[in-house]
């Protein structure tokens, strides 16, 4: 075809005229033959259009025959008897931005409750993202206890005709022994990890009796966790009328229970002598008279009592297990006995969006694109600062062992594997940044002896634990929630920290011993046989025969912890 430079002339019509050619280009089609036809330009224009547009037609006519829109089309498609398994030549909106994937799940299988704001809590429904699906799923029996327990927070919670009516009955010490509501109240009180675990168990206290969990908000408590029930909070109001009291109950206040039953003949309680609330004293200090919380008849006598007020540093849990009454509720609450925590952490404890800020930008930043993530959660119980040689050699020795983080070869300075390396994130909690450094450095300076990619990092090390800091605890919460999503995870024997961390993520961590005299054990580490966290100061206590019993020995879905020979932890027998 014949072409024509920008300053050509062209006939007009069949006039003498001439016109500049098109300038929307450096070249332009000739436009002789359009005379032998007897058309002129614009008549040849316009059957271009009409071809351009009938082939724009013609091929979207084809994609859509491969990619049907509708379910009529799909069965006309079908009756032709097409084959749609070639692929897709073209892709018209490959270049436009893609949506944010959505869970298909999430509400964890119907865990969650619905009519929430998405945006107010970004956590409550992302956090599926992040993780690999849900590995377990809660009883039928669990997800309606907690639409019951959600509907009477919605009758009895702050604010309500029904509070308002209890609270006044306890500031005027006029009550009914069978009130319309029940209360628990959870002070805040220890560590973040401590807290966390404690909640957890308040709340499924509070299931099994049909009370209404109220939260202290301590310093930090709404900075930290989402709301988790629909419509009413499960905030105490700060004008409760018990609230300045919190700091100062203890041991030894006389409205612990274990100081109601001294008093009262070590447990003849008789009807004059039910108050409208009492102390629950069940820190690690507790004396046998506290702990009797934990036997049947003494929960009759509580279940009259509006009011309970409970002050723990102890993951209870498994002592709840062996209470008589609540046996065959907890069997159909959980009959897998070691997901308790998880499903009541997944259930309960969701970042608020600060928080959930500091999880994900981490998170997709240094964690997303690897192959393996591996967690190492450090606690030194040492009044020294570390880094220690011996934890640092524990922690090798356990990795590498256990084959969890790949060995190093010291003899070779490049290992160069045939096909594609595998990337392996190590994400090192802990209050100093040695252990940090020094394995970062190892695996810079020596290559793996299977040719793994390492990477080593760690969010914060704050020198020292600073419970009363807001902005300390959000690191911390941050940092236990990114262990939980991470596929291989070693943990610190006695710490809560990682307790929380195994839980939330459903892991079965490899568990390193605690060193005696700043020696590495031998074994350095060994596999938990559940996720569940330890109860660190159980009862040793027979409530039928009233004397001293081995309450590890009792039920076979309750055994000693493996970090704490004396402790409490729920299995699967």
């Amino acid at each position: 075809m014949k072409r024509f430079n920008k300053v050509a002339t062209t006939p007009n019509g069949g006039g003498g005229q001439t016109t500049p050619a098109s300038d929307h280009g450096n070249d332009v089609v000739s436009r002789g033959p359009e005379f032998k036809c007897g058309l002129n330009p614009m008549k040849l224009m316009g059957v271009l259009v009409v071809l351009v547009m009938g082939l724009s037609v013609l091929f979207s006519v084809s994609v859509v025959l491969r990619d049907p829109p509708s379910d009529v089309l799909w069965t006309v498609v079908q009756a032709r008897n097409l084959d749609f398994k070639v692929q897709k030549a073209i892709r018209l909106e490959s270049d436009l931005p893609q949506p944010v994937q959505v869970p298909k799940d999430k509400l964890l299988g119907d865990l969650l409750p619905t009519g929430f704001d998405e945006k107010s809590c970004l956590s409550r429904y992302q956090s599926l993202l992040y993780r690999h699906g849900i590995p377990r799923k809660a009883s039928p029996y669990l997800i309606s206890k907690l639409r019951r327990y959600e509907a009477l927070h919605k009758k009895c919670g702050p604010h309500t005709d029904l509070y308002n009516k209890t609270v006044k009955g306890l500031k005027s010490g006029r009550y009914s022994t069978t009130p319309d509501c029940k209360y628990i109240v959870w002070i805040s009180f220890s560590g973040l990890g401590n807290r966390i675990l404690t909640l957890a168990s308040a709340f499924l206290y509070a299931l099994l009796t049909d009370r209404v969990l109220l939260v202290d908000r301590g310093i930090d408590i709404p900075d930290l966790f989402c709301e988790p029930f629909p419509e009413v909070s499960w905030l105490l109001p700060l004008d409760f009328p018990l609230l300045n009291k919190f700091n100062g109950y203890n041991q030894k206040s006389d409205e612990s229970y274990g100081n109601v039953l001294k008093r009262n003949s070590f447990g003849n309680l008789t009807g004059p002598a039910l108050q409208p609330y009492v102390y629950l004293h069940l820190v690690h200090d507790y004396d046998d008279q506290d702990k009797l919380f934990f036997c049947d008849q003494d929960q009759t006598y509580l279940q009259k009592i509006p009011w309970l007020v409970m002050k723990t540093d102890n993951y209870f849990i498994p002592s709840l297990f062996l209470i008589p009454s609540f046996e065959q509720e907890l069997h159909s609450l959980f009959p897998d006995k070691e997901t308790v925590f998880h499903f009541l952490g997944r259930y309960l404890f969701h970042p608020t969006n600060s928080v959930w800020g500091l999880i994900s930008r981490y998170y997709e930043a240094y964690l997303s694109k690897a192959d393996v993530k591996v967690g190492i959660q450090i606690r030194v119980f040492d009044r020294e600062n570390g880094p220690f040689k011996h934890v640092l050699d524990q922690i090798l020795s356990c990795t590498m062992k256990e084959d969890i983080l790949p060995k190093l070869n010291p003899h070779e300075r490049i290992i160069s594997p045939a096909g594609k390396q595998k990337t392996v994130a190590v994400l090192i909690t802990s209050l100093s940044s040695g252990y940090f450094e020094e394995l970062r450095n190892l695996y810079w300076e020596y290559p793996t002896a299977t040719g793994e990619i390492i990477a080593v990092y760690q969010p914060s090390h704050e020198g020292y634990q600073q419970t009363e800091k807001q902005n300390h605890n959000r690191k911390a919460w941050a940092e236990m929630y990114l262990l939980s999503l991470t596929d291989k995870l070693v943990t610190s024997s006695w710490s809560t920290f990682g307790y929380v961390a195994q839980g939330l993520g459903g892991l079965k961590p490899w568990i390193l011993y605690k060193p005696e005299n700043r020696t590495a054990p031998d074994p350095p580490c060994r596999r938990a046989v559940s996720m569940e966290p330890c109860f660190h100061a159980p009862p040793f206590y027979d409530c039928k025969m009233r004397r001293g019993v081995d309450t590890g020995d009792l039920v076979p879905h309750v055994k000693h912890c493996e970090d704490m020979s004396w402790g409490l932890k729920l299995v699967d027998h």
